[in-house]
């Protein structure tokens, strides 16, 4: 029987502090704690605090760089890769200093990290780990295998990476979805309508991560392209400080670059936009998309399988969008003042497949069954 449940991952992680603090709220009698590397470091804000209970294992933090960049994202994961043995040492001493531990391994790293201490644990990799890092690298492939093959279960947010996951290690994986806070969205929409100020949407949010992988660039030069002046406000949990430099050309100056932004921030923006953009190279189960929709805005997204799991009330927000089109960002405008015309109301479906209480109750029974 467990009495502990470890969360093994990057502490400034916000997906993983997010199921960390689902947890939290909905504890039925166990200890909650974080083992780590990663508290801040590279211009990440730190987002665990003095009541949470961190067991630290070799931080690397002040190893890293000052700021976030490609290479500065080689040499983390080098780094991270040749002090692994060192990991693995300090993991096993606490797993044997704390009895009756199940882990939470969230991201491959840590699944690997797991496996090789000797824990038990249920791993839950990122999209990425599954659908794009294991057909770019042969050892990443053999990397993934090694930390999926001995894990309790693993859960995966969408079908394309239940897919991988069965390709890779021919494992069933279980599809839990990312949930969301449906509450503190509900209290952003009130304190917006408690200011008793008329207001109107307004411009577009960029919301994913300022990297080549969400095309930035592709949405700031078809602003161009297809002659609009409509500001555009970005917020990014993560950036690639070359990348941003690139795009400074195509910046307009009546944007707002607002960076990483606190959760309720980020609810009240989506609250106030005309359009969300969100247009990945790859995705797997966006949560600021579902996050977005559910404050009532129109997402231009680019075609993804997650799209069809989506009940109706959800897809009646999202407008798919062609890059191949010169004016494809002006089509989506068009349809987002279309789609404002009728309120968001999730139906039923919507409501059961995404909120985060009820995905983690879902979590907790792969835990500790």
């Amino acid at each position: 029987m467990y009495n502990k449940l470890v969360f093994l991952c990057g502490a400034r992680d916000f997906h993983a502090m997010d199921w960390y603090k689902s947890a939290l709220e909905l504890n039925t009698g166990y200890e909650i704690v974080i083992v780590t590397d990663l508290i801040a470091g590279e211009g990440y804000k730190k987002i665990v605090t003095d009541k949470d209970i961190v067991y630290k294992l070799l931080i690397l933090d002040n190893l890293l760089f000052s700021k976030q960049s490609s290479f500065g994202h080689l040499w983390r994961n080098l780094l991270k890769f040749l002090v692994l043995p060192v990991q693995v040492l300090l993991l096993k001493k606490f797993n044997k200093k704390h009895k009756s531990c199940i882990y939470h391994a969230h991201s491959m790293y840590y699944l690997v990290l797991a496996r090789a201490a000797g824990v038990e644990y249920v791993g839950t990799p990122q999209g990425s780990d599954v659908l794009v890092k294991p057909f770019r690298s042969r050892f990443f492939k053999w990397f993934a295998k090694y930390g999926l093959q001995k894990a309790k279960e693993i859960t995966v947010d969408s079908e394309n990476m239940k897919s991988g996951v069965k390709d890779l290690v021919n494992r069933d994986a279980v599809i839990i979805q990312n949930g969301i806070d449906l509450d503190a969205i509900q209290k952003s929409l009130e304190l917006l309508q408690s200011r008793k100020i008329e207001y109107a949407r307004e411009g577009m949010l960029s919301i994913r991560g300022f990297t080549p992988l969400y095309r930035i660039k592709d949405i700031l030069s078809n602003r161009i392209t297809s002659n609009l002046s409509l500001k555009i406000t970005y917020i990014y949990p993560f950036y690639d400080d070359n990348y941003k430099v690139e795009c400074d050309s195509f910046i307009q100056t009546n944007d707002i670059d607002l960076g990483r932004v606190e959760r309720m921030k980020m609810y009240q923006l989506m609250n106030e936009t005309k359009l969300v953009i969100s247009i990945p190279l790859s995705d797997s189960s966006p949560r600021s998309v579902y996050e977005a929709i559910f404050c009532g805005a129109p997402v231009a997204i680019t075609y993804n399988n997650y799209y069809e799991l989506l009940p109706q009330s959800m897809k009646d927000r999202i407008i798919i969008v062609d890059l191949n089109l010169n004016d494809w960002l002006k089509y989506a405008l068009i349809r987002a003042e279309e789609i404002l015309e009728e309120q968001f109301v999730p139906d039923q479906e919507a409501i059961e497949m995404f909120d985060q209480r009820k995905s983690f109750k879902k979590m907790e029974t792969l835990l500790f069954s």
